[in-house]
């Protein structure tokens, strides 16, 4: 099985891999040797929109590197579909979203996946399906650099319900969207967001 990672920083992608083949795009190769996570991250931080790509042997122990220099917080999300064939989004921070959260001390993630989805859009779902994939993203709190685990999970609904946001945690909007209409909605949302997506071969 390929060996590939790819960590979201601010709006910039570092992917790491065995075979630099696997990577399509426009990218900025860096070196592998003395790289360092944190330096890395304080040369880029102020960029945005630039694609990055570290070629290992073992891309696996690069990230397990990186990963046990930052504070991990686990997360879990899901990509919902009503009865109709249409899925869920949300609207927060100004973009299209995918319902997701922190998992809860003492909470298995497949459970948190479920409880965020229900919370955050009220609805009951009905069916928790396979795991899709994770997403990574580093980001500063507190002074602190956190890398963020979401693990992502498909989701079916009874009928199509009302959605009702959850504005407390900054959701102005929760829509069912047909298939054809995906499109529109990544226009504005996150890479990680595409990820999800591209994984179920929505787009």
């Amino acid at each position: 099985m390929a060996q590939k990672y790819r960590i979201y920083i601010n709006d910039n992608t570092l992917f790491i891999t065995h075979n630099p083949s696997l990577i399509g795009d426009k990218i900025q190769q860096i070196e592998e040797d003395g790289f360092e996570f944190r330096s890395f991250y304080e040369k880029i931080k102020g960029s945005k929109g630039k694609n990055y790509l570290l070629v290992t042997k073992n891309a696996t122990v690069v990230f397990k590197k990186i990963k046990n220099d930052l504070t991990v917080i686990k997360a879990a999300g899901g990509l919902v579909a009503n009865a109709q064939g249409e899925f869920l989004f949300i609207f927060r921070h100004k973009k299209w979203d995918l319902p997701k959260g922190k998992v809860d001390k003492g909470e298995k993630v497949k459970d948190a996946a479920v409880r965020e989805v229900e919370e955050e859009c009220g609805v009951k779902i009905a069916k928790r399906n396979d795991s899709i994939c994770k997403t990574y993203h580093v980001y500063e709190m507190n002074g602190e650099l956190i890398l963020k685990r979401t693990s992502w999970y498909k989701m079916n609904v009874k009928g199509s319900p009302k959605l009702i946001p959850q504005v407390e945690e900054g959701i102005t909007a929760a829509v069912w969207v047909a298939p054809q209409n995906i499109k529109v909605k990544i226009e504005n949302t996150y890479p990680l967001i595409v990820d999800v997506l591209r994984s179920e071969h929505l787009i």
